[in-house]
């Protein structure tokens, strides 16, 4: 899996499925008994060392991408940078925020992607999803817990593979070319990572944290905090899941023993 992760590390996986279109997802799915991992572009992803003993389902064909009297229809395997100029190319605003996030929609809707001050599911009007029977369901933002990094459904065993936005015609203050400059200057761009790894704490940020922790740097194995920024984790060396776990642990132990406060990870550890 290493090579569909953004960190560049990971276990093998027992089978590994890219559906076309959801017809031929719902098909697999009524025929599949194995446990199923469904992943995007995996940059928010680790798969442990000892790999996935199920089917690892791809979404990435799933991009149709069409509007609608401003209405956007999209699949879950779209990426968040297409949208992003989709959006300004029909003089829609407020997805400029996810040109700088490296990811695709169900990604985006798992976790409530956020940056700059938004988050996607404020332009949710509603979401498809499918169950490991391959049961397709319209589903609405009041049937899921929504939060920071979160959107937790209350239907269990369901899985985006689609979602109608709806933006709106009022020009943004942010543009695109800004926060890609802002992003650029802030993150390490062009290197094998996931992104923040951790939660941003109440009233605290988690890099700051770490930094203040004097981690800047430090590297376990293969696997280094960011010198750029602390609350990305750098593959740098050919680096196990198992380097990028401990080095986690180590983050975790650090910033507990200097300010008793618990950070907890963006990142999903499969």
């Amino acid at each position: 899996m290493a090579s569909h992760c953004s960190l560049r590390t990971g276990g093998m996986t027992d089978e590994f499925y890219i559906p076309e279109s959801i017809q031929t997802l719902v098909e697999f799915l009524r025929k599949n008994i194995k446990p199923v991992l469904f992943v995007g572009l995996g940059s928010n992803l680790l798969i442990r060392d000892q790999g996935f003993k199920g089917v690892v389902i791809k979404l990435t064909q799933l991009n149709s991408l069409t509007i609608k009297n401003s209405v956007i229809n999209i699949g879950a395997g779209t990426t968040l940078a297409k949208l992003s100029r989709f959006t300004s190319t029909n003089n829609l605003h407020g997805a400029e925020f996810l040109s700088a996030i490296p990811g695709t929609v169900g990604g985006a809707l798992a976790m409530n992607a956020g940056a700059f001050g938004f988050e996607f599911w404020q332009f949710i009007n509603s979401v498809q999803t499918i169950n490991t029977s391959g049961e397709v369901y319209q589903r609405y933002p009041n049937d899921f817990d929504i939060g920071y990094r979160q959107a937790i459904p209350k239907h269990k065993d369901e899985y985006f593979i689609s979602a109608e936005l709806i933006f709106n015609h009022e020009k943004s203050k942010q543009s695109i070319k800004q926060l890609l400059t802002q992003r650029n200057a802030s993150q390490p761009i062009g290197l094998p990572s996931c992104g923040s790894v951790f939660k941003n704490p109440d009233n605290h940020f988690a890099a700051q944290l770490i930094e203040q922790s004097n981690l800047k740097g430090f590297c376990i194995g293969g696997a280094c905090i960011s010198n750029k920024h602390a609350n990305f984790i750098i593959n740098n060396n050919n680096a196990s899941a198992s380097d990028v776990e401990n080095l986690i642990s180590h983050i975790q132990q650090t910033v507990k023993s200097n300010f008793n406060i618990d950070l907890e990870t963006e990142l999903k550890i499969i």
